[in-house]
């Protein structure tokens, strides 16, 4: 199949057919070309990531922005180098339902420019075409900016990162020759860890223990950073395990390791779980769940939506086997199940049978979902706030790099760890469905704006920078 992906506009006679149908407000809506909206990070040359993307917003003649989609063919996008005879680019324009349009595309090769044309009906939109002034790099470009500062102004990057700045303000100064002789000797017996080492852009890395499949992440994270920006010379370790592992108090000696996962109860330095950077790394690759496919695919509107709490996985906390009970006790509140036994497959009998894997994106067939703890924090929570629903989150101990610049009652309804308040919770979600669906809204936009790849490599950037001041 060709690496080329274009979407096909409608014919007119079906544009406006299509048009007829649509409910309330948007029926016999006239799209405007020129009051049409795009931005993104994918109309700049600068921003290099293994998916670059870009937002399409319609707009009505009346200058109203859409809030339900006109159709998902409604625009056409066209990316070429004008230099080149062919041009190896895919893309994908991806309806989010909302009246906008999340286009990506993955590049091949590396173009001296690209022309970006998006079309509504052959009519240029916006300020169609972007012209990106090359060079343009595609993702395995060994091209890396020599100036941090410039790259982090080019992807735009914050300031600083809350979650960065506690982890290491535990950590006054950092002597690496004791750490290479000190965390191996308390960790590497029991745990498996890595320890990289990054020297004049290039990444050296010796492992400890016996489990250590799960360097590919970080391998992965630390090579295509490196083919992107300049990073300073240092050395650190990373647990591979689920839970984190410096359990010492603050004013003892700790020793600084970077996780996934943090918790209440340990001082390890947290880093994007290996679940949502490898989404990123491999979004239009060998993954379908990321954050941008969930934009695409998070269900019908929220009025045909069910109102019942979902929720689906395996076994891995006591907690679980309470929500399955509870599902069975209350079943027109809470459709719960395993689809896999593991941690307590004595208990199959009880909580099973097992049932069969949904996809994700069926999830969103639900208003409510459930998050609740794994063996640590469960990692799917990222993608959930992306679809269109609601999340009723567990309170817990355990925490991914963004939990605590979520707010409770804005981003997630919170319920307590042992479930007690679950079915109160759901109950009032039922009874205040446009404050529900507010809150479902609100978690969304700060998925869209928080967790997207250009600020997963914003925040791995930030915090090697970080590091090595210390």
């Amino acid at each position: 199949m060709s690496p080329r992906l274009f979407s096909w506009l409608l014919l007119p006679c079906c544009l406006d057919m299509f048009r007829h149908e649509l409910p309330g407000a948007q029926a016999g809506l006239v799209l405007s070309a020129a009051k049409t909206l795009v931005w993104g990070p994918g109309l700049e040359a600068n921003i290099v990531l293994p998916a670059r993307f870009f937002y399409i917003q319609a707009v009505d003649s009346s200058g109203k922005n859409l809030t339900k989609s006109p159709g998902e063919n409604t625009f056409e996008v066209k990316i070429v180098s004008p230099v080149e005879q062919f041009t190896r680019i895919w893309i994908q324009v991806l309806d989010r339902k909302d009246g906008s349009f999340l286009v990506r595309y993955r590049m091949y090769a590396t173009y001296t420019d690209l022309h970006i044309h998006i079309l509504l009906k052959n009519k240029h939109i916006a300020k169609s075409p972007f012209i990106l002034k090359g060079p343009v790099y595609h993702e395995g470009c060994d091209c890396p900016q020599p100036s941090g500062s410039v790259w982090e102004a080019h992807m735009h990057c914050p300031e600083s990162f809350p979650q960065i700045d506690r982890d290491l303000s535990l950590f006054t100064s950092v002597n690496p020759d004791r750490n290479a002789q000190e965390i191996p000797q308390r960790f590497g017996q029991r745990q498996s860890l890595c320890h990289y080492t990054i020297k004049d852009d290039k990444v050296y890395v010796k492992t400890f223990g016996e489990h250590v499949g799960f360097r590919i992440f970080m391998d992965a994270i630390l090579l295509s950073l490196i083919r992107k920006v300049r990073l300073p010379d240092m050395e650190f370790f990373v647990n591979l395990g689920d839970w984190p592992l410096e359990k010492r108090k603050p004013t003892d000696k700790i020793h600084p390791i970077f996780s996934w996962c943090g918790s209440n109860n340990t001082r390890d330095i947290v880093m994007p779980t290996y679940d949502l950077t490898e989404s990123v790394l491999e979004t239009m690759g060998r993954v379908s769940l990321d954050m941008m496919s969930v934009q695409a695919n998070s269900g019908p509107p929220w009025s045909e939506k069910n109102a019942t709490a979902f929720w689906r996985g395996r076994d891995s906390r006591q907690e679980r086997l309470e929500l399955v009970k509870l599902s069975r006790a209350h079943p027109d509140m809470i459709d719960a199940a395993f689809t896999n036994f593991f941690f307590f497959k004595h208990d199959e009998g009880l909580y099973g049978p097992l049932v069969k894997h949904v996809s994700f994106f069926d999830f969103f067939k639900y208003k409510y979902q459930i998050n609740i703890d794994g063996t640590v924090a469960a990692y799917r929570l990222p993608y959930l706030l992306a679809g269109d629903s609601v999340v009723l989150k567990q309170d817990s101990g355990y925490y991914e790099h963004f939990y605590n610049e979520l707010q409770p009652w804005e981003h997630y309804i919170p319920i307590r760890a042992d479930l007690g308040d679950l079915l109160e919770k759901i109950q009032w979600a039922r009874d205040h469905d446009e404050e529900a669906k507010k809150i479902a809204l609100m978690g969304q936009q700060f998925a869209r704006n928080h967790l997207m790849g250009d600020s997963i490599f914003c925040y791995y950037y930030k915090l090697f920078k970080a590091k090595d001041e210390l």
